[in-house]
């Protein structure tokens, strides 16, 4: 197999990624050690060092991914399925650990994993090898109940410790390849309205709904339930073109909670400005059109299915997270790729790159072969399959 030399774009634009994150996590929780007494006989750099702890065990699983043999990538499917299971069966074990009303990690020193964000993206290997397979049929309502009822079993586990926001982002990621793969739309459209009801009831409990009325008109309770959103609207504007400059935000002063996780783009937004802001959503929005253009590229099914995936878990991740940040969605505990504090988000998302750069070596493609332009016939009814 002929190979070429990786996407050098999305290497570039992830570095970026990681390095703006590293400063925005350390700007962030500069000052939180004097804010939570329990980490302040560790000094500031513990979150960053734990942050850096955790990019070289990334990059390390990355380049792991990266270079190994395409027909492996197939295998290794149905063990990470497995693995990404017993994960999350542990949360419930003694070895699960509680921080705020939530049970969704378990403790591996020196520290703890979230075996949610593992589940993505063995879902997303699930769901291309199972919709690649020679015997599927876009028209079997068995075919398309597997992966429906993998998915189901994931969201159930996810309920359960709760995380609403995995919940929603591996529901998301499952319809929307279902849909690319070509499922009868009959069978999406009438799951989905069987799922509406589920998802109302969900929403309904006590403290989603307030996040959704505080989503709704969050100055109406600026000190309660639109804490969060108000505080991070302060200081999206508080940043203005080039940002107040690093290290001199200050709704890190205990003023916007989370700041160095789920809330860290408000913070690049203060600090760095619009300017700051948009050049992290252009990097994002690179990688999701060089992701896509590598799926089109690959003439196995398996693998631009792959490619997709992958591509999609990453930028569904940073457009909620957006989407959260600026209050055009309701607030739920998505961090931000390459960029928010939180070793699993970061550990996953390095392994999703890792498998696209691998696929971006991919040289046999329908667009590069000599024998495909040749036979624009061939090309065809390859579409046309």
């Amino acid at each position: 197999m002929n190979r070429r030399s990786c996407d050098k774009v999305i290497v570039v634009s992830v570095i970026i990624l990681i390095v703006i994150g590293l400063i925005s996590v350390y700007s962030a929780t500069s000052v939180l050690p004097s804010v939570k007494a329990k980490f302040s006989d560790k000094g500031s750099m513990i979150y960053l060092k734990k942050q850096i702890f955790t990019l070289f065990l990334g990059i390390i699983l990355m380049l792991i991914l990266m270079f190994l043999p395409e027909e492996k990538l197939k295998k290794i499917t149905l063990p990470l399925l497995i693995l990404s299971f017993i994960l999350l069966i542990l949360v419930f074990t003694p070895l699960g650990v509680s921080a705020g009303g939530a049970k969704r990690w378990i403790r591996i020193p020196p520290n703890v994993f979230q075996p949610s964000e593992l589940a993505k993206l063995a879902m997303v290997f699930f769901l291309a090898w199972f919709l690649s397979k020679a015997n599927y049929k876009k028209d079997s309502i068995r075919d398309f109940l597997i992966p429906i009822s993998v998915m189901g079993v994931f969201q159930a586990i996810f309920i359960k410790q709760p995380d609403f926001g995995a919940f929603l982002t591996i529901g998301i990621l499952t319809f929307t390849i279902l849909f690319i793969r070509g499922t009868n739309l009959k069978y999406l459209f009438v799951t989905l309205l069987l799922c509406l009801p589920i998802v109302y009831y969900l929403a309904k409990e006590p403290y989603r709904w307030r996040r959704i009325l505080s989503f709704i008109d969050p100055w109406a309770d600026p000190q309660g339930s639109g804490f969060q959103l108000v505080q991070s609207l302060i200081a999206l504007g508080s940043g203005g073109l080039i940002g107040q400059g690093l290290g001199e935000g200050k709704q890190k002063l205990a003023f916007l909670p989370e700041i160095h996780t789920d809330f860290i783009f408000a913070h690049i937004g203060e600090e760095m400005g619009f300017v700051g802001a948009v050049a992290v959503v252009s990097l994002f929005l690179i990688i999701s059109i060089r992701g896509l253009n590598i799926a089109m590229r690959q003439s196995d099914e398996f693998k631009s299915l792959l490619a997709t995936g992958v591509t999609l878990l990453i930028s569904f991740q940073a457009l909620i997270n957006f989407a959260v940040v600026t209050g055009l969605a309701p607030t739920k505990g998505l961090p931000l790729p390459f960029i928010s504090y939180g070793g699993s988000s970061l550990l996953v998302n390095l392994m999703a790159v890792g498998v696209l750069l691998n696929l971006s070596r991919q040289k046999d493609s329908i667009f590069l072969r000599e024998s495909e332009i040749d036979k624009p016939k061939r090309v065809y009814r390859y579409w046309r399959k």
